[in-house]
């Protein structure tokens, strides 16, 4: 087994100065800041990172990356005299399964299906709506251009979407209306098609007094 050396403790980090520090293991150290915090590994650490799981940086932050470091040394993690390290352990495979599946992927060689990974999920449904409108913006009533029962939506074409289950747009926003009890039951995402909106010229939005389209 490896027996990694200790690293000198971060007095800056890509989030400012940290107020807490602690090297949870020679060479890894959990951080936190005012803003944010995650693990930062020593070089002989990120080297040691399984190719799957390691980021370019060495910066592990803590809402999704921070599982990345537990998995890729989940046998040392185990081993922490820490009350409930074995269900963290667990927790970061998990994660990796849930929020980074093409590292998964890569590591194990399994597939990860729709009902494991909510980034799975995304990806695939936003592939389905690729050449489609969706809605990213949303007014109610209260503006200008918008009826009383009605929801203003600005909506762009999706043209693909990235790794992590975002959408790329592109070209203009179109502008529509919507029954306002049915954008209450939107799921993401929604299109212009699918929301049954009604368009709206943006250069020329109607107005409550509109009776037509209240």
């Amino acid at each position: 087994m490896t027996c990694f050396q200790p690293s000198p403790q971060p007095v800056e980090t890509i989030w400012g100065a940290p107020d807490r520090t602690e090297q949870v293991l020679p060479g890894i150290w959990r951080v936190s800041t005012p803003s944010h915090g995650g693990y930062l590994l020593s070089d002989e650490r990120q080297a040691a990172m399984p190719a799957a799981l390691r980021r370019d940086d060495g910066i592990y932050e803590e809402d999704v990356d921070w599982c990345l470091v537990l998995f890729g040394f989940a046998s040392e993690f185990r081993r922490l005299p820490v009350p409930g390290i074995t269900l963290q352990v667990e927790n970061a495979r998990r994660s990796v399964r849930c929020w980074h599946p093409d590292r998964w992927t890569a590591l194990t060689g399994e597939e990860v299906s729709i009902h494991d990974s909510h980034v799975v999920r995304r990806r695939a449904a936003y592939q389905a709506i690729i050449g489609q409108y969706e809605s990213v913006a949303a007014s109610g009533s209260w503006a200008d251009w918008v009826p009383d029962g009605k929801v203003g939506v600005t909506f762009r074409m999706v043209t693909g979407v990235d790794a992590l289950g975002f959408a790329r747009h592109t070209g203009e926003p179109i502008h529509g209306l919507v029954d306002d009890e049915r954008y209450a039951r939107r799921r993401s995402p929604e299109t212009f098609d699918s929301l049954g909106a009604m368009r709206v010229e943006s250069n020329a939005p109607i107005t409550k007094q509109v009776a037509a389209l209240t």
